[in-house]
């Protein structure tokens, strides 16, 4: 038998963990409809609609199930990215970040937001983003890894050069992503693409983020 490592509750990585545990057993609403509500924190979308590429993510989310998020994000306070006051409020941000995610689904040709939900947690800034990192680390959402560019904001005017992201060609409808540089991958390039890449699931679909004694 080898060395037992002792589990540390206060490792950073546990601390974190506990998180991302919190996260997945928080109630799931429908994205379209939900109500403004104060504080930062993170969040999980899912899908359960008829988009034939995204087959594999609605049939594990169907029947109330929701076991494979399509993306997982956060919303951090005002400041935070540059060391701000830690004492400033969050305000309504993680809401008004879902808000915007509803926003562009609305906007897409072939998505319905009725088929859309969520689950998020308001949490103290400081373990934001090792809550998402371990979750995305868990579950490698289609939308945060292959189809890149669904929490891309507009770039503002005149900084149009940049690439239309994958999602907005897969999902065509914003507007300010109809204006930039065309990609050389074709909406049914990129459909194949997602369909191939959710036929091999996440190795644990458990909610089970921290470590057992010795592993």
């Amino acid at each position: 038998m080898g060395k037992v490592i002792p589990f540390n509750p206060l490792d950073k990585k546990n601390l974190g963990a506990s998180v991302a545990e919190a996260l997945l057993t928080k109630e799931v609403h429908p994205l379209g409809a939900l109500p403004a509500f104060e504080g930062a924190g993170i969040y999980a979308i899912y899908y359960t609609g008829d988009f034939a590429p995204y087959g594999q993510v609605a049939r594990l989310n169907r029947d109330g199930r929701f076991m494979l998020p399509l993306y997982v994000g956060k919303a951090v306070p005002p400041g935070a990215r540059m060391g701000a006051n830690l004492e400033v409020p969050a305000g309504k941000v993680l809401s008004r970040r879902l808000k915007e995610h509803a926003d562009s689904i609305r906007a897409a040709e072939n998505l319905n937001i009725e088929d859309f939900y969520c689950r998020f947690l308001v949490v103290d800034d400081i373990w934001i983003p090792l809550g998402e990192s371990l979750i995305i680390a868990r579950f490698t959402p289609v939308w945060n890894s292959l189809i890149d560019g669904f929490g891309n904001h507009n770039p503002g005017k005149g900084r149009h050069a940049g690439m239309r992201p994958r999602w907005d060609v897969l999902h065509p409808g914003r507007e300010w992503a109809m204006r930039l540089v065309e990609r050389p991958e074709t909406q049914e390039q990129i459909a194949q693409d997602a369909e191939t890449y959710l036929r091999v699931l996440p190795a644990c679909l458990s909610g089970q983020f921290i470590e057992a004694e010795g592993e």
